[in-house]
């Protein structure tokens, strides 16, 4: 989405000073943008130390932390899956995430500006946001799903069984679920 120098430009208009490690992060996370890349801290660290040498963990995590901070990044966190990062900002989008393998896309948000949603009662809270996010199962995991339990969805939700996908929508009428090795059994 920009060079070095615009970004440069983008990383002082923030407030932020321009140093090797956030040029990198940062560039990362702005290339990725244009693929609908949403990185974890790892993918982005290995990705950044490929643009420059020596840059740590704990540089990556700091300057993830100063990028969102500055509102240039944005850090999303479904539920039960590690922190995603990505450069689209400014806009009003909501997530799809994967159950079985993790892939998350973004989804425009059909009611315009922020926030597209409302709560009944506020409780004296002036909301200027609402993060939705999708949960489901992509093409390719419901052609071919992976062993659900090993990717959990949300914390509390049930793994999705592989004939879910394809079967009936009521478990009951499917027969019983496979056991969950994470459970006892009733007795």
């Amino acid at each position: 989405m920009g060079d070095t120098t615009t970004r440069s430009a983008r990383l002082r208009a923030a407030g932020l000073r321009v140093t090797a490690p956030r040029l990198a992060v940062f560039g990362v996370l702005d290339d990725a943008r244009d693929a609908g890349g949403h990185l974890t801290a790892a993918e982005v660290a290995e990705a950044a130390r490929r643009r420059t040498d020596g840059v740590s963990t704990q540089a990556v995590y700091d300057c993830l932390e100063a990028l969102a901070g500055a509102g240039l990044v944005r850090r999303i966190e479904p539920a039960g899956r590690p922190a995603l990062f990505e450069a689209r900002v400014g806009d009003n989008h909501h997530h799809l995430v994967c159950r079985g393998c993790g892939r998350t896309v973004d989804v425009d948000c059909t009611h315009g500006a922020a926030p597209c949603l409302a709560p009944d009662v506020d409780h004296g809270f002036v909301v200027d946001e609402a993060e939705v996010v999708f949960w489901g199962l992509c093409r390719a995991c419901v052609d071919d799903p992976p062993d659900a339990r090993s990717h959990p969805g949300p914390v509390g939700a049930r793994p999705v069984p592989a004939r879910a996908a394809t079967g009936p929508r009521n478990p009951e009428a499917a027969g019983s679920l496979p056991a969950d090795p994470g459970r006892p059994t009733p007795a």
